[in-house]
């Protein structure tokens, strides 16, 4: 008996395409399943509220970190900004494009403070999944983004404190150091 084996190879199966989809896209659902395990994990070692969100806040720092490193290396060719303006444009458009498939979508300077600058989120998408019980009516789960913030801040050669309020939906306020403000100001000067 004689088996034809050239149809059965003309005919591709599920089994012989590649798992990636090029650029590591998960879906919304695996997004949200993952991000609320990371909450869970933060609730069950946290006594407060405060504690909570400075665990997620660590752990966003985490990944900035990761992330940064990663970006630069791939995306870059290993040159990194020297310009707060140009990072924080960065931050807002590059790297918020490759966590979450859009811009965030405003950034301001503080028109009072030279150090702050705020980065603007309507609908953050670690709050969208997130349905906080009353007793805990503060929380904001978006320190997560503010720790990946910091971290590619600081890790960027600009230290700041970031963190998330609840207005115009989410906002990151960003304040910077002083010396980072004045290196600045020295690299328009020249």
């Amino acid at each position: 008996m004689i088996l034809d084996m050239s149809s059965s190879r003309s005919k591709s199966s599920i089994l012989d395409k590649p798992l990636s989809k090029g650029k590591g896209e998960i879906s919304l659902a695996v997004y949200a399943l993952l991000f609320s395990e990371i909450v869970q994990y933060c609730q069950n070692r946290s006594q407060s509220i405060h504690e909570l969100q400075n665990k997620l806040s660590e752990i966003g720092q985490d990944v900035g970190t990761r992330l940064l490193d990663l970006y630069f290396t791939r995306e870059k060719n290993s040159k990194r900004e020297i310009k707060v303006l140009n990072l924080l444009l960065f931050v807002k458009t590059a790297l918020w494009k490759a966590l979450y498939g859009k811009e965030a979508d405003k950034l301001e300077h503080a028109n009072e403070d030279d150090k702050t600058y705020y980065i603007i989120e309507k609908d953050a998408l670690v709050n969208k999944f997130i349905s906080v019980p009353k007793d805990k009516g503060s929380l904001n789960c978006a320190t997560f983004n503010a720790g990946i913030i910091e971290a590619v801040l600081t890790k960027g050669g600009f230290p700041a404190k970031v963190t998330a309020h609840w207005h115009k939906g989410t906002t990151y306020m960003i304040k910077f150091e002083d010396f980072v403000i004045i290196r600045d100001k020295s690299l328009d000067d020249r």
